[in-house]
């Protein structure tokens, strides 16, 4: 048997192995790209809606889902661990706070779409939003309903009903 021989019976065994491997690295590798767009583009299409739980989900999810051994990964937990800080601090006017948490979001949002291949500007991300003005005059009048629920300011009347009342004789 020849070098010739030996190598061809080599290549043919080993081709299946290795283009599973192949297969298996590619894949994994799309599905990561896959779960870093899906948290990208939740954020994107949240983003005038910052207390909604989709959003709050995938700001959650950034530090699963983008690793600091790549440069343009890493530029996005820096970001995050900015917006994270920023949104505990508690010692600001609320503002200048609310002012600064658009700005931190901004560069949030256009860092990680950088790391995924967008590249949005911080005027597009900022500006290109469309939240109908009914949308936050409910939800203001959602939450002082709350207030006033749980502060008692208002109450609720408990009315009986003469359809469900038995008579003492049935």
């Amino acid at each position: 048997m020849t070098l010739t021989d030996f190598l061809m019976i080599a290549a043919t065994a080993l081709s299946p192995l290795i283009a599973v491997q192949v297969t298996r690295y590619l894949d994994d590798r799309n599905e990561a790209r896959g779960r870093k767009l899906a948290v990208f583009k939740t954020l994107m299409a949240t983003r005038a809606y910052n207390i909604s739980h989709r959003h709050v989900e995938a700001l959650n999810s950034i530090d699963l889902e983008f690793l600091p051994k790549k440069p343009a990964e890493k530029a996005v937990l820096d970001v995050w661990q900015q917006y994270l800080d920023h949104l505990g601090n508690t010692e600001m006017a609320s503002e200048a706070w609310a002012i600064r948490r658009v700005d931190l979001l901004v560069d949030l949002l256009q860092a990680m779409g950088q790391a995924v291949g967008y590249g949005f500007n911080k005027t597009q991300i900022k500006n290109g939003t469309y939240s109908p003005t009914a949308h936050g005059r409910i939800e203001g009048e959602q939450e002082r309903i709350r207030a006033m629920t749980v502060f008692g300011t208002i109450t609720y009347p408990i009315l009986n009903d003469p359809k469900t009342q038995r008579t003492a004789g049935s």
